[in-house]
């Protein structure tokens, strides 16, 4: 059985649209399967939604959580309550194209165990934020050591995957590179990224810039490494300086004035607060791994004694 995972927020006009979609793009290819619709705390009548389509198809399931906990944290609660041999996460606006969900399957029943969707494109965007998407994708592949640029949350991942990601125990999870990171026989499927159906995309880029801040920083720690760079760069600036005003004394050129030293203050402060602000986002995520809070709290389901039946 195929478990489909479809993180949700806001979405309100797009399920009834993706479970029927799905649903009979499915059933065509003969795939059995199920469609988890996680509810990450919308403000709008998304669980309602998601309640009437599991009122009208027996394959679907509803999660709801408490509050807003993040698409990552819905993405791991479809993959910890899904029952199938097999699992996919797609968007629930389906710029996913579906479709592909049966070319990823048929890839997987050949014996890959991860299939990876990559984008040929990012479809309609505006400039800056193509621009603040490439470079997140660039600092994000640099970080981990991997080529982030054309990936996605697209993917479909055999059982055993599954299982390895869900006994991972740490609370700050990226999904996209763990996947990838975790290694198993591996495929990919490319994809043109569709335009909405209906509503509107929960991406801006504030939300792009703390997405990416959360994930470099709970995947890599590269940024640390920054920190040991620019003090280096900071102790070449000093030998050139302290050897430089030893000269001009020892030469008797010596000038009076405090310019040089109210620069090279505000730089030397300047790189000490940047090194502090990383070091102090680590230490801020080591205290919410430490406090062991679970990545979400269900508050409610839907669709379970159905599915289970």
């Amino acid at each position: 059985m195929l478990s489909v995972i479809l993180p949700s927020y806001n979405e309100e006009k797009m399920i009834l649209i993706a479970a029927e979609r799905l649903a009979a793009i499915l059933e065509d290819a003969g795939i059995d399967y199920e469609l988890l619709f996680v509810d990450d705390g919308s403000k709008d009548a998304t669980w309602k939604m998601i309640e009437q389509a599991a009122e009208g198809n027996s394959h679907i399931v509803g999660i709801h959580f408490s509050r807003n906990f993040g698409k990552e944290s819905a993405m791991f609660a479809g993959l910890e309550k899904a029952r199938g041999d097999c699992c996919a996460v797609i968007d629930c606006d389906l710029q996913h194209p579906p479709e592909k969900l049966v070319e990823m399957y048929r890839l997987w029943e050949q014996g890959y165990e991860v299939i990876e969707g990559i984008k040929e494109d990012r479809g309609e965007e505006s400039g800056f934020h193509r621009f603040a998407a490439n470079s997140f994708y660039g600092l994000i592949s640099k970080a981990t050591g991997m080529d982030m640029s054309s990936s996605s949350d697209f993917k479909l991942l055999d059982r055993k995957v599954v299982d390895t990601l869900n006994a991972m125990p740490e609370r700050n999870v990226f999904f996209r590179a763990l996947s990838y990171w975790v290694g198993y026989r591996q495929a990919s499927v490319s994809y043109k990224v569709q335009e909405r159906t209906a509503g509107e995309s929960k991406w801006s880029t504030r939300s792009l810039i703390k997405y990416a801040l959360t994930n470099i920083s709970s995947f890599s720690s590269a940024p640390l490494h920054i920190v040991t760079v620019l003090g280096f760069i900071m102790l070449a600036v000093a030998v050139v300086l302290g050897v430089t005003a030893l000269v001009q004394k020892i030469s008797g050129v010596a000038l009076g004035g405090f310019t040089t030293v109210i620069l090279l203050l505000l730089f030397s402060s300047s790189l000490i607060m940047i090194c502090l602000g990383i070091i102090g986002y680590y230490i801020a995520r080591i205290y919410d791994e430490i406090k062991g809070r679970p990545r979400y709290i269900i508050s409610k389901t839907c669709g379970e004694s159905e599915s289970k039946a």
